[in-house]
């Protein structure tokens, strides 16, 4: 599975973006598809996680912001991203996967990795 990760870009606060995650591959709906976010200096965190059932789960940080959602006849993923904040500046990278459930926020359970897409968001 390849995955080609866009959308990102400068917004202010308060604003919104969508970020789309296009993958290759036949089995793509048979995936978990994670977004995860790297900020400067800090370790790579998890954001939100969609599984081929669509069943999504959430970062405390991002819950009743963010909405992760999936297109399976398109093979790509998505992750609307509203009244963005500051905090939220980060490289978004997409994942897929076939965590286990109690692993899904794990990174080191995502085989396949897209390249990351920048967020910044000003005060």
């Amino acid at each position: 599975v390849q995955l080609q990760a866009c959308g990102g870009g400068p917004v202010q606060a308060g604003g919104f973006l969508r970020l789309s995650c296009a993958a290759s591959g036949r089995t793509f709906r048979d995936y978990t598809v994670g977004w995860f976010r790297q900020a400067p200096r800090k370790e790579r965190e998890f954001v939100a996680r969609i599984r081929y059932n669509s069943h999504t789960y959430y970062a405390d940080a991002v819950k009743g912001r963010f909405a992760i959602s999936r297109d399976n006849v398109k093979n790509t993923v998505y992750l609307q991203m509203n009244n963005l904040k500051p905090e939220d500046t980060s490289v978004y990278y997409c994942a897929a996967g076939r965590p286990i459930l109690s692993e899904s926020t794990n990174l080191r359970a995502y085989n396949y990795w897209g390249q990351g897409t920048q967020v910044t968001v000003s005060s």
